[in-house]
């Protein structure tokens, strides 16, 4: 943990994935981030999937580092305390609808300089999930095998929520960008980040739909091969399968002596009258003459060899995992200092907790913090940051208004 963001408050109003990542990498740089909730838990508290102790796994590390207050946003009066906690405290992240009870004009009539970043589906306000702008961005019908009929193939959708990790990255940028603004110009805003035009413009970002408008056509399967360049997976002689990718001259030159093929190479340009070294260009529209030779030469080689010829040369490749096996590996996980010790848990389960992705040479960074139990700073935050009496504070919490920690409870 690093204090970057010292004195930085936010509150967070979320729930699933994109939205409690922009938190998250805000609360891992050092601002001080309060996630509200129904007091009953959001939508995202008991996701799949879940510890003996009835905790969620994927709640408790998207929450880390943040403080939690529980209330009954099914009132009024609940709906009032969270409302008067954003004006408070003047940042907001929250995936709720636009004309909800947190909508940003609404807020803003008494804290002008109110900044709020709101993650949307669609721009035209339509639902949506990252599942489903996955299917809208192309990209599923990219994937798959390269021998499979275009007219009838499947879509082949990833399994990472990546345009939700994004969506999340890219809203903590909004924010401080937002934060920024007003410095400069003492003016609040509201940012609506929409899950799907992260992904539209991230393919558009990329090239890939330039592309597919100039050919006028959509791309082909290739299955696990890197377009555009030389990287596909193969598979050793004790069959260990891995990852191999040249995007460079000096990425190539050392792929192909650690294979071994020099003298193959060389007699393949000849044959076709291309320079491989030279150009991107032919070594993926040649790939399946060189992915044969890659192969046959893997085969030669146990995978622990040939990863030792691959690193002397300084090629780039990678062992394929299981993401138990990752889980496991001393070189990805226990040796690597992203990680620190396992905090307390709500969920009583040990296990490595990750640090800021982000690291300062020379600084020392603190150990990971635990996530709250839900409500667990219900008390504190009222009284800090609207200065509510105790006796207040206690009434509340009898009238059910207010939730408390929820340690004891699961």
């Amino acid at each position: 943990m690093y204090d970057l963001l010292s004195g930085l408050k936010i509150i967070e109003v979320s729930s699933f994935v994109a939205s409690p990542t922009a938190g998250l990498y805000c609360a891992q740089m050092g601002a001080e981030v309060v996630r509200v909730d129904h007091k009953a838990g959001g939508l995202d508290y008991d996701r799949y999937m879940m510890t003996r102790e009835g905790r969620s796994l994927s709640w408790e590390n998207l929450n880390r580092a943040k403080k939690s207050v529980a209330l009954d946003l099914q009132c009024d009066e609940g709906r009032e305390l969270l409302a008067e906690l954003v004006r408070a405290t003047g940042q907001m992240i929250t995936n709720l609808p636009v004309n909800s009870f947190l909508a940003h004009d609404k807020l803003a009539e008494r804290r002008p300089d109110l900044v709020s970043v709101r993650i949307m589906g669609w721009h035209d306000g339509r639902q949506a999930m990252d599942f489903t702008v996955n299917a809208a961005s192309g990209y599923p019908l990219m994937n798959g095998p390269e021998e499979w009929d275009p007219a009838t193939a499947p879509p082949v959708n990833q399994v990472l929520p990546a345009w939700d990790f994004i969506t999340g990255a890219y809203c903590a940028f909004a924010m401080l960008a937002g934060l920024r603004h007003r410095d400069q110009t003492g003016k609040g805003a509201e940012m609506r980040v929409p899950l799907g035009d992260v992904a539209i413009g991230t393919a558009f970002n990329a090239g890939a739909a330039p592309e597919m408008l100039y050919r006028g056509a959509d791309r082909e399967r290739i299955g696990n091969a890197i377009w555009g360049a030389f990287g596909r997976d193969f598979l050793s002689r004790d069959g260990q399968r891995f990852m191999v990718a040249a995007l460079t001259p000096k990425q190539w030159k050392a792929t192909v002596e650690a294979f071994g093929l020099l003298a193959e190479v060389a007699a393949l340009e000849a044959e076709l009258g291309v320079s491989f070294t030279a150009s991107d260009h032919f070594r993926f529209v040649h790939r399946h003459r060189l992915f044969a030779l890659f192969q046959e030469a893997a085969e030669q080689f146990d995978y622990a060899e040939l990863a030792a010829r691959l690193t002397r040369a300084g090629a780039t490749f990678e062992r394929y995992r299981t993401m138990f096996e990752m889980a496991q590996d001393p070189e990805l996980v226990s040796g690597n200092p992203l990680f620190g010790p396992s905090p307390a848990n709500p969920s009583g389960f040990s296990y490595p907790a990750t640090r800021s992705f982000a690291n300062i040479p020379g600084e020392t960074v603190g150990d990971p913090r635990p996530a709250p139990y839900l409500g667990e700073h219900s008390e504190q935050v009222l009284a800090e940051r609207l200065g509510l009496a105790s006796g207040t504070i206690a009434s509340l919490i009898d009238r059910g208004i207010v939730g408390t920690s929820d340690k004891d409870t699961k």
